[in-house]
C-alpha cells in the first residue's frame, strides 16, 4: 500500500533546455505537443494542426534561423512544449536591445506543472545573459492561462490590437506586452 501511494504522489520531473538541432522521437514529440496546443487554440498563428511535414519543416526551419534560439520543455523525458527567443537583425541598431518572446506553448495534457513558467524564465534568462534589456511577445485574448502566466511574470500590457487575428470568421483581439527586464532582476 505504502509504494502505491508513493506512486501516486511522485511528483513529475521538468526540464528546459535549449536545442540546436532535433529529430526522431524528439522532433516527433515536439510535433505531437504543437499539434495538441494548435487543436487547443494556441497555435501561435495556426488554426489547425498543418500536415506533420509542415510541422516538422517548422522546428527545423526555426533552429536554422541565427536570430532564433529554440528551447524544448521535458515533462518526465518527453517533449511537450516549448518558446522561442527572436534577437533583432544586426542592422536594427535601433533596437538592438529588445528581443522577443514567441511561440510559447506546453501541451494541455502536460499543463498544470509549471513548465510553461519555466519556458518563460528560461527564455527571459537567455535575453538577458544576450544583453537584452526588454523582452516584448503578444499574444491573442482568447489564450486567458497564457495572458496570467505573463501579467503574474511582471509583464506590461502596453497595447490592444481589436483586429488581431481572424478566427471562424470573427476578428480577435490581441494584446501586446514588454518586460523591463533589468527592473525583473
Amino acid at each position: 500500500m505504502a509504494k502505491q501511494a508513493n506512486k501516486k504522489s511522485k511528483k513529475p520531473s521538468i526540464e528546459v533546455s535549449k536545442v540546436s538541432e532535433i529529430g526522431g522521437s524528439d522532433l516527433n514529440d515536439l510535433c505531437d505537443a504543437a499539434e495538441a496546443a494548435i487543436e487547443e487554440g494556441g497555435g501561435f498563428g495556426w488554426l489547425k494542426p498543418p500536415p506533420r511535414q509542415t510541422l516538422e519543416n517548422f522546428w527545423r526551419g526555426a533552429l536554422m534561423v541565427p536570430e532564433r534560439s529554440v528551447f524544448i520543455g521535458r515533462l518526465d523525458g518527453v517533449i511537450v512544449g516549448s518558446a522561442q527567443l527572436i534577437r533583432p537583425p544586426r542592422n536594427n541598431e535601433a533596437q538592438s536591445l529588445s528581443a522577443t518572446l514567441t511561440t510559447n506553448f506546453v501541451a494541455p495534457w502536460a499543463r498544470g506543472h509549471g513548465l510553461a513558467r519555466a519556458l518563460t524564465a528560461t527564455v527571459e534568462e537567455a535575453a538577458r545573459r544576450d544583453g537584452f534589456l526588454v523582452l516584448n511577445l503578444d499574444v491573442r485574448a482568447t489564450q486567458e492561462p497564457a495572458i496570467a502566466l505573463y501579467e503574474n511574470a511582471g509583464y506590461v500590457r502596453y497595447a490592444e490590437h481589436p483586429h488581431y487575428a481572424r478566427v471562424e470568421g470573427a476578428w480577435v483581439a490581441g494584446y501586446f506586452y514588454y518586460k523591463d527586464l533589468q527592473a525583473a532582476e
